[in-house]
């Protein structure tokens, strides 16, 4: 592979660049999703719907020290993205050895934290009642393998920043299947019940930082680093810091979302709202993954040109990336829509849940078509360096709306209320960062 085919980003054709970033990361996001997924139905079908509760309830504390490295990732590659487009190869190679200094040393110190402060999580996070037990022992296993899912994240963006999304997708593929594989051994076939879960989970991250380990050592990547660029360097960390913490600080909201998501929707419907909300959380993640696909190949186009000072590409990449990202949103919701019985009843037979969770669904998606404005705006500021508007932007949905219409809106409308809080979050998020975008760019990038 041609050690310059980053320049590809600032030279090929929007449309062609966005295509061949996104599909591949859709690909992946879709592959992870259907891991996420496909795992959710084994556990309800296999081990029970408690299960499925068990597993949202420990996806708060795991996400969360696996999104330090995925905000280190995304923070540094958008350095990286702009360094390559600025031909200053130096700062590339610093950048991603402090990347992976960092990473090392604050996920292993959350991993310490959360094994010892255990008994007090679970129950933090909703993991109450019959949820517990089974919850402590997917914890504890999983969270041996999150550091490693925190180095594959944040060398999963670099490999993305490098131009070669295809590489970037197979890293995603990887535990995807791996984990599958897995599942249906150690739980169907030798019947380990949680630890089966958690210990397919844990080896499907290990099969995942081989391959990473094993891009980056070949000759398919062009930053070949040595062990002067370990070493921290000031300016670099801060500006990784300020831009990687507006990811962070996204998981962080959705950590405590689930926190507060799980204990308040316990306290309204009992353990069958937590499954609900588990279900209903899972195809969040997965009914979304082409538009995210096309957010993150969004991400090195975008801040490669502006590092180039290619502004009328940026432009350009900004209107394309939120037309396709659009259009894929309306498909979501249309498939939502006619078909949420069919989907939640692959998940379990329980008729409790049967019963009310496709209403709550619809309800959930039922702003999906407009998300990417939001998306792809907040995305924007964090391509482009400016870390305060995209952490600000980042957080309106779940940060400034969402969380405070889940303690409002169901004083009135009861557990209904919590699902309404998903659309008009969705809505008055999307007003805001339309606005703010559309002043970024008559501002800064106005043919």
């Amino acid at each position: 592979m041609k050690p310059n085919q980053s320049a590809a980003l600032g030279t090929e054709s929007i449309g062609s660049l966005l295509i061949k970033q996104a599909v591949p990361a859709s690909i992946g996001i879709l592959v992870m999703s259907l891991n996420i997924l496909v795992d959710t139905i084994f556990v309800g079908n296999w081990i029970g719907s408690i299960a499925i509760a068990a597993i949202n309830v420990v996806l708060p504390v795991s996400f969360f020290i696996a999104a330090l490295g995925m905000a280190i990732g995304i923070g540094g590659s958008s350095i990286i993205s702009r360094a390559l487009g600025a031909d200053n190869k130096e700062r590339a190679l610093k950048t991603f050895g402090n990347q992976i200094t960092l990473t090392l040393l604050l996920t292993t110190l959350m991993v310490v934290f959360g094994l010892i402060f255990i008994n007090e999580l679970i129950p933090a996070f909703g993991g109450k009642g019959d949820i517990f037990e089974p919850a402590k022992i997917y914890y504890r296993i999983v969270l041996y393998g999150v550091p490693l899912l925190a180095l594959c994240m944040m060398g999963n963006n670099v490999i993305r920043a490098e131009g070669k999304p295809k590489f970037a997708m197979i890293a995603m593929i990887i535990p995807s299947v791996g984990n599958l594989v897995l599942d249906y051994i150690l739980i169907n076939l030798l019947d380990m019940g949680m630890e089966g879960a958690a210990w397919a989970t844990t080896v499907s991250y290990g099969l995942c930082f081989l391959y990473v380990l094993w891009f980056f050592l070949s000759d398919k990547s062009e930053l070949k680093i040595n062990w002067s660029h370990f070493g921290l360097n000031t300016s670099i960390i801060k500006e990784m810091s300020a831009l990687g913490f507006v990811t962070l600080a996204r998981q962080a909201v959705v950590s405590v979302t689930y926190l507060l998501m799980n204990n308040i929707l316990f306290n309204l419907g009992g353990e069958a709202s937590v499954a609900a909300y588990g279900i209903i959380g899972r195809m969040l993640m997965f009914a979304l993954f082409p538009v995210l696909g096309v957010t993150q190949g969004f991400l090195p186009i975008a801040g490669y040109n502006y590092g180039a000072h290619k502004f009328p590409r940026v432009r350009e990449s900004i209107n394309k990336a939120i037309l396709y990202a659009g259009g894929l949103g309306l498909l979501i919701f249309a498939a939502i829509m006619i078909f949420p019985e069919e989907i939640v009843s692959v998940f379990t037979t329980n008729a409790e849940i049967l019963s009310g969770t496709p209403h709550y669904m619809r309800w959930v998606f039922a702003a999906t078509p407009i998300i990417a404005i939001q998306l792809i705006g907040s995305a924007y500021f964090q391509a482009i360096g400016k870390a305060v508007p995209a952490l600000l932007l980042t957080l309106t949905r779940q940060g400034f709306f969402f969380i405070p219409l889940i303690f409002i809106l169901p004083h009135y409308f009861g557990e209904l209320g919590v699902w309404i809080s998903f659309p008009a979050a969705d809505v008055l998020s999307t007003i805001v960062t339309g606005y703010f975008l559309n002043r970024e760019i008559r501002k800064t990038i106005t043919e």
